[in-house]
């Protein structure tokens, strides 16, 4: 179910939550596109465009955001193909403003974080955001020893020998108070200059030319051969650091000083600012030079200048409190909708897709925008009216696609005078093109009105709601079981050998049985065979939140299911809670919807997955065959590690989201209402309700001094 045709300000709160589920899908989708694969599916604009509607859901509905957010992503997990690098200090994105109003609200969210008066000057530096590959470069007494992809942020690819191609890139450093280990980040960039140079080689040769220098540089850094990339013109810019042991500067604009004293290639756009009207007009400026320069940028970057402000104001799961990213608006082209075509997802929705003839809007190569649903085609959504004028899409049109809006890629007008005489209007159809059934909008009692989307209602004979079933089976964060990708679990679904999840672990026993043996196969062979039978095997023993993701259960993704691990233990404790939560009134449902981060939704969208005998068994095949390992529990030797800690009240030393995340960094499980299992409350001025009831259950109580007297 889709919402995407309504503006944020008519959502009501179902139809909130099920569009901030969409979102998190298609914007973790991109983000394997993007960061993994060096192949972008939408523009960035695009792609910023559904970050802006999923942060101004989360921010009208605070209480829906999932613990799946995009808003706490980062990057894409690193490839195989190359070694394995953790960095030290993790390697995060930003969050983005695309406008002067979000640019002065980042600035207000600075000062109140910080407590600041409004006569103190908050001092930003501002730099141009360079459209590129970013990359960690580490240094050892000023030797360049490794270099790094961001990856997932946590982990990336060591690309070491394609770095020390470069020439921006110092080999050894040269100045004064050079720490003995020193990690430099910037961005690996190809000039458009030669960008256009290598192009034109490449069709003298007869050879495909490239799309955009962004994915050219991305691909040309990540060859497994250093030869390839010592031939393609790539440079860097140093902006940021990682590890270092020692800090030789206590503001932004002196480190990046120091970076380029020490031999790195810095931005000369780069400038400090004290004044918010001066800041704005330094983008006006970068913006207004954005042709002339000689490398692609999307937006300006802007970075607290005062280095321990930057530490007080910390992070969120993914991005700095201290630095935002300022966008340049969207770009429009116009192309031909060839045809329209409807998919089928694993939860039975029909998607309307949009078969563009290719275009390019900015520099990505758009041929497909989803068109939500049947109301939006037909002009009669919310905002897709307002937009379109309720100009109906038809197959052959004319349209205007642009890169930012609600959607990605939002195709928002139509020529109708380009429109041919005999064009029919698009029939959206009311049986499941998969599987025949009937396919329905059903009457959404919470909002008085028929759902958005049309489903199929064949359920468990549909073949597309099991393909997409056992595909997020088998998907990264899951299984993630070699050799066994989507078009491998398409084929071997179409030909009867995997059904259910269960079957993969059943594979090669039945294969052994069978007269039409794998190995047999066209496109197999007797190796790779045996090595897909061995990759299976691998994950026969699996981290806990990894299974209960796998299981495809509506509103749980990953982060949902780490806190069911890390809070359950196991999963037959897990099962029992929620088999027993059946009972909304019972103890059990409480405790499940008092977890930090889990709350009705989730809680019963688990109770209807367990509810079904059919699910239950394919459980029970499933469990037979593997082995489940349990959440590692935190061994640090700290007063509240493993305790459940509630914050009520005004806290006057730091915010709310502060003491939460310290408490975490210590082991303990943050709820948000106090009960039995409650271990400490933390109390500020004027806590109501909360410390009432934990007086009368018991629980140990302490104001902000005693939590930090506890802690110490």
């Amino acid at each position: 179910m889709t919402f995407d045709d309504k503006s944020v300000e008519d959502l009501s709160t179902e139809e909130a939550r099920l569009e901030l589920e969409r979102l998190a899908q298609e914007i973790a989708k991109h983000n394997r596109a993007y960061h993994g694969q060096d192949a972008p599916l939408i523009s960035d604009a695009a792609y910023d465009a559904l970050k802006i509607r999923n942060q101004a859901i989360e921010k009208r509905f605070p209480d829906l955001k999932r613990v799946d957010s995009p808003s706490d992503l980062v990057g894409a997990a690193p490839q195989e193909k190359f070694g394995k690098v953790k960095h030290s200090v993790s390697m995060l994105s930003l969050d983005n403003a695309f406008n002067d109003d979000d640019v002065a609200e980042f600035v207000t969210r600075i000062r109140r974080f910080l407590r600041l008066s409004l006569d103190e000057t908050v001092a930003l530096t501002a730099e141009p955001k360079i459209d590129g590959l970013s990359a960690s470069l580490r240094y050892e007494k000023g030797v360049f020893v490794r270099g790094a992809t961001r990856g997932d942020g946590t982990v990336g690819e060591n690309i070491t020998a394609n770095l020390k191609t470069l020439n921006d890139i110092p080999k050894y450093l040269s100045g004064d108070e050079i720490p003995d280990i020193l990690e430099v980040r910037g961005e690996v960039y190809m000039a458009k200059s030669d960008f256009l140079a290598l192009n034109a080689r490449m069709e003298e040769e007869g050879k495909p030319v490239y799309v955009n220098p962004r994915n050219t540089a991305a691909g040309s850094l990540r060859q497994l051969d250093a030869t390839i990339t010592a031939q393609r013109p790539l440079k860097f810019f140093a902006y940021s650091w990682g590890e270092m042991s020692t800090l030789p500067h206590e503001t932004q604009s002196a480190m990046v000083q120091q970076m380029a004293d020490w031999g790195f290639p810095v931005n000369p756009l780069m400038a400090r600012f004290e004044v918010l009207d001066n800041l704005l007009a330094h983008y006006k400026k970068i913006e207004m030079e954005r042709a002339s320069l000689d490398y692609d940028i999307d937006g300006v970057v802007y970075k607290v200048n005062r280095l321990d402000w930057q530490n007080r104001l910390g992070f969120v799961t993914k991005a700095p409190r201290w630095a935002i990213a300022h966008k340049f608006p969207a770009e429009k082209a116009i192309t031909v909708l060839k045809d329209i075509e409807i998919q089928v997802g694993r939860t039975g929705a029909l998607t309307p897709v949009a078969k563009l003839e290719p275009v390019n809007v900015g520099g990505v190569v758009v041929s497909n925008a989803t068109l939500h649903n049947e109301d939006y085609i037909n002009g009669i959504g919310q905002d897709g009216a307002l937009i379109r004028d309720g100009k109906d899409l038809r197959p052959g049109d004319t349209v205007i696609l642009q890169r930012a809006g609600d959607v990605i890629p939002q195709i928002v007008d139509v020529f109708l005078e380009k429109r041919a005489v005999d064009s029919a209007a698009f029939i959206f159809p009311e049986k499941c093109p998969a599987c025949g059934s009937d396919a329905v909008r059903d009457y959404n009692e919470i909002t008085g009105k028929k759902d958005a989307v049309r489903r199929c209602t064949g359920g468990l004979i549909c073949p597309a709601q099991a393909i997409e079933r056992l595909k997020h089976f088998v998907s990264r964060k899951a299984f993630d079981i070699e050799g066994l990708g989507a078009k491998q679990v398409e084929t071997f679904y179409e030909e009867g050998r995997i059904m259910n999840a269960a079957d993969i672990f059943t594979l090669e026993r039945r294969d052994k049985r069978s007269l039409k043996r794998l190995k047999d196969k066209e496109g197999f062979g007797e190796t790779s065979v045996k090595n897909l039978f061995a990759a299976i095997d691998e994950k026969r023993q699996i981290d806990l939140h990894r299974f209960i993701f796998a299981l495809g259960i509506r509103h749980i993704g990953d982060t949902t299911a780490k806190i069911l691990a890390r809070s359950y233990g196991s999963f037959e404790a897990l099962r029992e809670a929620v088999l027993m939560g059946q009972d909304k009134t019972g103890e059990a449902y409480q405790d499940l919807v008092n977890i930090d981060g889990i709350g009705q939704t989730a809680a019963s969208a688990l109770i209807e997955f367990f509810g079904e005998e059919h699910n239950l068994s394919v459980l029970d095949a499933l469990l037979s065959e593997i082995n489940l390992i349990a959440p590692v529990v935190n061994d640090e030797q700290s007063p509240v590690s493993g305790k459940t800690v509630v914050f009520t009240g005004a806290l006057e030393k730091m915010t709310r989201d502060e003491a939460k995340a310290m408490a975490e960094r210590l082991g303990a499980k943050v709820a948000g209402s106090v009960s039995k299992k409650t271990d400490l409350l933390v109390a500020g001025p004027g806590a109501g309700s909360k410390l009432k009831k934990a007086k009368d259950l018991g629980v140990e109580t302490v104001d902000e001094q005693g939590w930090f007297d506890l802690i110490s």
